[in-house]
């Protein structure tokens, strides 16, 4: 693309970007205005010369993707989003970082037309445009037709030096590099400036050479702030470039313009003054007085980039109409895809575990319920990282996602948990992919602020967290969960499930799968485990907790456990009923679910007047007061695990069906 602008032009719109950041952040008081008055160029250039995009119907599918990943420089954003019509107007660019403001401190998705993601922790973003990019490469093989390219577009990130030190960015460069991810294009703010100071206190690695070595395509710009034409040419350079990810490293000046806080880390977090901001305008030229001001010949520079955007638009209808028509089985399975269509009676596919059947693992489990829906569920993709074998989430009926090969639905994560969790929030906000990704639940913390930033976003995402407790056994307590749990309960709108046996698993995919604003995490057992014989209520997981096994009259006591461990308190019923003792049986697979029934429902399966209760749980007894009451205990582990056989370890805490009884008549008096 030749650069082609009226004289001045592209200075003023450019400009028009850097006051209205500016202003915003005096008048919030808060803020971050360094960094898009530094990037104002190349965000001028991306959005208005190059992307492919429209402000009329920001969900089309095959508009370019951008990602900010450092969300602090987040007016830059929004600036360009209401330059570029879309439905961000001046008067909420005048309520930056107020409550119940479209534009919120950080960019928040499904917040703010036009937001990609919820960026903010960086790295995160970074990490989310390689699995933006994944999901194009992945449809495009699927979908795309000689002569009907209907999925064919880039996925954009701009991030900063904070975004190149986080480990995080590291992972998810090198499986983009691995993965050949042509259409991605990281632009690198690189502009020396951290909070603390120069970025030379802590950081001077040679981040190009770093970025060639994962396999990626490496453009330098010297003048990041005035040499828009090299701007360009790097971004369009990095277009033609199809076999590699492309790094266009930007060497820009932190509040350009500023003539006492340019290059400096003041304006990294701080608005810049009311005095600062006369000077830094004076200097650039900005001949107009009023605040918040777009200048008409600016609009009028946007104005046709937004028409540009309803063309490529309209042209791409009537190519995926005619695709429809030719391939009309294709269309309707990528229009599921995007809507996320369940059809009825789809659970017909799932296995149904008998009692009488050998005890299995529910992670076994999960792997036969898992497969089945893959057959289902074409746009199903996932894997996990390095460890399928263990997790069994290995899907039969396709091969690897590699590069040659993108139309595979089995993803080789490698060993970058923190990576992996990023990269299937990017996938499932692309669209038209429904991702999962496993580990051993102990790994969880890698993952967690993935975790925590998908349930921010209520992204309907699938984790599968295996060896959920110290019955890992010989692995020792650095693979033994014990807190995890516990602390995956306490990230808000995350759904937990710890099935019970192959049924109750078979019965959290099926929720799982249903899902449509929350991630759910599954935690699965490594050690076999009984099919229960569940007579009494039919609700099971879709009522996250219910009696697997009730009385006649009024229970004397209420055991209630998750997991494996339902299955001890089973026996230890048995036990207690030999003493004549009626205990009532509770399975209680997912609390968030259980809390989200009536209250009639909760009180029906633990009634108020049965104040004999006891939890088991082999992880910390945190949260489960809410369940036992005041008279009630708690059997758990307060402690971390031990190396040894996983039955003798479980043993040695006290998860034995004996050691549940003991409790009980412990609790009842009749020890």
């Amino acid at each position: 693309m030749s650069f082609e602008a009226a004289p001045g032009m592209d200075e003023l719109c450019i400009n028009t970007i850097r006051t209205l950041s500016m202003d915003a952040i005096q008048k919030a008081n808060s803020g971050h205005p360094g960094a898009p008055m530094g990037l104002a160029p190349a965000g001028y250039i991306l959005w208005s010369k190059i992307m492919k995009h429209n402000p009329k119907n920001p969900a089309w599918l095959d508009r370019d993707r951008f990602v900010l990943s450092g969300g602090h420089a987040s007016m830059l954003l929004y600036s360009l989003l209401h330059l570029c019509g879309y439905a961000v107007s001046i008067d909420d660019i005048k309520n930056f970082r107020q409550i119940g403001s479209k534009t919120p401190g950080h960019p928040e998705f499904g917040h703010t037309s036009g937001v990609e993601t919820t960026t903010g922790p960086l790295g995160q973003g970074v990490a989310n445009a390689v699995g933006f990019a994944m999901a194009e490469a992945h449809l495009a093989a699927v979908y795309n037709k000689p002569g009907f390219e209907i999925v064919n577009h880039h996925t954009y990130v701009m991030c900063g030096d904070g975004d190149m030190m986080e480990g995080i960015t590291s992972e998810a460069a090198s499986l983009a590099g691995h993965l050949g991810l042509g259409k991605l294009i990281c632009i690198y703010d690189d502009n020396k400036i951290s909070i603390e100071g120069p970025t030379s206190i802590a950081f001077t690695e040679n981040v190009g050479a770093r970025f060639e070595a994962y396999g990626w395509h490496v453009i330098k710009v010297e003048d990041g702030n005035t040499d828009l034409k090299a701007i360009l040419e790097a971004i369009e350079e990095a277009k033609n470039e199809k076999d590699k990810p492309s790094l266009v490293i930007l060497r820009t000046h932190i509040a350009f313009g500023s003539p006492n806080k340019q290059d400096s880390e003041e304006a990294h977090g701080a608005p810049l003054g009311a005095d600062e901001i006369v000077l830094t305008k004076k200097n650039l030229g900005w001949n107009y007085e009023e605040q918040f001001f777009v200048p008409e010949e600016a609009k009028t520079v946007y104005k046709t980039a937004m028409e540009k955007g309803e063309k490529s638009e309209e042209e791409w209808t009537d190519l995926f109409r005619e695709y429809s028509i030719k391939y009309p089985e294709l269309a309707n399975q990528l229009l599921d895809g995007v809507t996320r269509f369940v059809e009825d009676g789809w659970d017909s596919c799932l296995p149904v575990f008998k009692t009488e059947d050998k005890p299995i693992a529910t992670r076994s489990a999960s792997g036969k319920v898992l497969n089945a829906i893959a057959e289902k569920f074409p746009c199903l993709i996932g894997g996990s990282a390095d460890l399928a074998p263990s997790n069994n989430t290995y899907l039969k009926c396709s091969h690897d996602f590699q590069k040659g090969s993108y139309d595979g639905r089995n993803i080789r994560f490698g060993v970058r948990e923190h990576a992996m969790g990023a990269i299937i929030n990017g996938m499932i906000l692309h669209g038209g992919v429904r991702p999962f990704a496993g580990t051993f639940l102990v790994f969880s913390d890698y993952m967690r602020p993935s975790m925590r930033v998908a349930s921010l976003m209520k992204l309907p995402l699938i984790y599968v967290f295996t060896h959920d407790s110290v019955a890992v056994g010989e692995d020792g307590p650095t693979h033994q969960p014990v807190e995890h749990v516990a602390s995956l309960r306490a990230i808000p709108n995350l759904v937990v499930i710890r099935p019970a046996d192959a049924n109750e698993t078979a019965e959290a995919w099926k929720y799982a799968i249903k899902s449509n604003s929350s991630p759910v995490a599954l935690i699965l057992s490594r050690q076999n485990l009984p099919i229960l014989e569940r007579k009494d209520s039919p609700e099971g997981v879709s009522a996250g907790g219910y009696i697997l096994k009730n009385t006649e009259g009024k229970p004397d006591i209420i055991l209630m456990a998750s997991g494996s461990e339902v299955s001890l308190i089973v026996e230890a019923e048995k036990m207690l009923a030999e003493k004549g003792i009626k205990a009532r049986i509770v399975s209680m697979p997912s609390w968030e679910i259980f809390e989200k029934t009536a209250d009639y429902y909760r009180e029906w399966v633990l009634p108020s007047d049965v104040e004999c209760r006891i939890a088991v749980e082999a992880g910390i007894s945190m949260g489960w007061e809410k369940y036992v009451g005041p008279k009630g205990s708690v059997l758990s582990i307060e402690s971390f695990g031990e190396s040894g056989p996983g039955s003798k370890v479980m043993a040695k805490f006290g998860f034995t069906a004996e050691n549940v009884a003991e409790k009980a008549l412990a609790l009842l008096g009749k020890a």
